[in-house]
């Protein structure tokens, strides 16, 4: 199905994995038939081979290589399109709607809409802990997916596929407000409130090729929102969103009630348990 010119990714031996892609076929065939492309074989189940799996089966080859290649391909065709939508905006303001695109959280609502989770080949520890609905784990693969392709079938196909899973949000970017950058607007709001500067606690788990960070963002020593993520970055992120989110909601119900709560007292969001007090150990404290 490979167009002529075309890169190609290497594809994997024959021999262990032949069975596997012959017991694959027909839920393979299933998720073409919603990428609307037929692939190459081996060249698909490389796309959805997480490091877990490979880890777990002799150092299989991975899906990094192709997540990377597919990274370029997404943000290269949402770039072009926001430019061409856009012919006013500044650089800054274009790079905040495509970072309202081209994010975790947004790439992995996109492949739970294709289903994808449930034709990524997981190891036993990943899947355990409910690897499939991880955002993270759905957005990587998405991308070595589009990866897979745009080597297979080029970059024009690569291109449509893009903006038929992505237009709609790139319609919608220029009204996500917040979205654009949870952290900044996360501030904004709590120097508005006179709240103070944000705070974030980061704390990571998991083996090196498998970290996981936690964050809590807490203003005022009060824990208003926490996030996790695969990087330091995308976990304040998510924090800064449930925070920013808590505090909305704080507010707006205030000016209900006049800016009291019934007691009289100046309303303030509720902390779950678990969010209050000090940092456990070998937590980091950033802003």
């Amino acid at each position: 199905m490979s167009n002529a010119g075309t890169p190609q990714e290497p594809t994997p031996g024959k021999g262990g994995e032949s069975a596997e892609l012959v017991d694959a076929a027909s839920s393979h065939a299933i998720l073409e038939g919603r990428l609307g492309y037929q692939l190459e074989s081996a060249l698909l189940v490389r796309a959805l081979t997480h490091r877990s799996y490979a880890y777990e089966n002799g150092g299989l080859p991975t899906n990094e290589r192709l997540e990377f290649l597919g990274d370029s391909v997404l943000g290269l065709v949402v770039t072009d399109t926001l430019y061409r939508v856009h012919p006013d905006l500044p650089e800054g303001q274009l790079a905040k709607l495509r970072a309202a695109v081209v994010n975790s959280r947004a790439l992995a609502g996109v492949a739970r809409g294709l289903d994808l989770g449930a034709f990524i080949r997981l190891g036993r520890g990943e899947e355990g802990t409910g690897g499939r609905d991880k955002a993270s784990i759905l957005a990587d693969t998405l991308e070595a997916v589009i990866g897979a392709v745009y080597l297979d079938q080029g970059l024009d196909a690569a291109s449509e596929l893009v903006h038929r899973l992505f237009d709609p949000l790139i319609e919608r970017s220029s009204s996500l407000g917040a979205g654009l950058d949870w952290k900044t607007s996360l501030q904004e709001l709590t120097a508005a409130e006179g709240l103070g500067v944000p705070e974030y606690l980061v704390s990571e788990t998991g083996p090196d090729h498998e970290k996981t960070f936690t964050a809590a963002a807490r203003v005022g020593g009060v824990a208003y929102g926490t996030g996790t993520g695969r990087s330091k970055k995308e976990a304040e992120q998510q924090a800064a969103e449930a925070a920013w989110r808590a505090i909305s909601a704080r507010s707006e119900a205030a000016a209900e009630q006049g800016g009291k709560t019934a007691d009289g007292t100046a309303a303030r969001p509720s902390v779950p348990e678990g969010q209050r007090g000090e940092p456990s150990e070998g937590t980091a404290a950033s802003r």
